[in-house]
């Protein structure tokens, strides 16, 4: 049944915009998932490297199911493969190192984890989560030795605003101009970006939104991922919550605004998400960031209107 809807909704979505997933069928003629791993990276927003404590919104564990002490990478390459295999039916799949900043380390410590990743027969590619000021030019020759390799490689920068007042609010520990350096260097190596937005943010409206996205749109970008701001227990953005300092969007408002933005982005961007989840034992506002596919159906069914 999980399988069944999950077709579904991907079905519905796939009739009003470029999704990521229609993407890696057309281009590989098979399905092909990612598997989310943990390489057990840290932050230099964490480390003291440029700050402490991280994003106030930031609880690694609202994305990372592999908690601190995360298995091998094959053993979480065969653990994902396995539940893929069994839910989507895909046989191929991309390595997505997914938790923190997956660039921040020397190419020593890198390449021998992104190689591991790329040693399992059915992975055919990598997509790096990480920061816009932390994409060295090493790293980003390193991604393109795999890409002229024949691999799919993706790298995500997690932006969520452009706006300099907001990015400081939330701690993010860097600027715009970070974003747009680190787009100018990926494009010189032709490859491809995904920009991670977030709607929501402390002290932004709609139209702060629909300003970032155009300045993205304007830099070039390949992919797009939406998320709406969600509260999750340890973090700063909870104690602000608790505090009545900061309210969510409601469902109404996300979806409305998903829809604006995904019809101002040019149909051969790739949406790779357009909205994001949080376990039940960690979120805690708003309540609709669990109903993933309440979402969805509610974004599909405004975009179809």
């Amino acid at each position: 049944m999980i399988r069944l809807l999950s077709n579904l909704y991907s079905m519905n979505l796939a009739k009003h915009l470029n999704t990521f997933g229609q993407y890696l069928l057309r281009r590989h003629g098979e399905r092909v998932h990612k598997l989310a791993l943990n390489a057990s990276f840290t932050c230099p927003n964490r480390d003291g490297s440029i700050g402490r404590g991280g994003c106030t919104f930031c609880n690694n564990a609202s994305f990372n199911p592999q908690g601190r002490q995360p298995p091998s990478i094959a053993e979480q390459i065969a653990a994902g493969r396995a539940v893929l295999a069994k839910r989507t039916g895909a046989k191929k799949f991309l390595a997505y190192f997914q938790a923190y900043t997956n660039t921040y380390a020397t190419l020593e410590v890198l390449k021998p984890l992104y190689d591991q990743a790329l040693a399992e027969p059915d992975v055919i590619g990598l997509s790096i989560g990480t920061r816009p000021d932390c994409v060295p030019n090493a790293v980003l020759d390193l991604l393109a030795s795999y890409r002229d390799q024949g691999y799919e490689v993706w790298l995500e920068l997690g932006l969520q605003s452009s706006f300099d007042r907001t990015l400081r609010r939330v701690n993010r520990g860097h600027g715009f101009a970070a974003y747009a350096d680190a787009v100018q260097r990926v494009h010189a190596r032709q490859l491809p970006v995904c920009t991670h937005l977030i709607a929501g943010l402390p002290g932004e409206c709609a139209s702060h939104s629909r300003v970032t996205l155009q300045r993205v749109l304007d830099l070039g970008v390949e992919g797009l991922k939406l998320h709406p701001l969600h509260v999750v227990k340890g973090t700063q953005l909870a104690n602000e919550w608790r505090r009545n300092e900061y309210q969510p969007l409601t469902l109404d408002e996300y979806v409305e605004l998903a829809v604006t933005l995904i019809r101002k982005t040019p149909a051969d961007v790739t949406f790779h998400r357009v909205t994001a989840t949080a376990s039940p034992d960690i979120l805690l506002a708003p309540q609709w960031c669990g109903k993933k596919w309440l979402v969805l159906n509610k974004i599909a069914e405004q975009l179809g209107a």
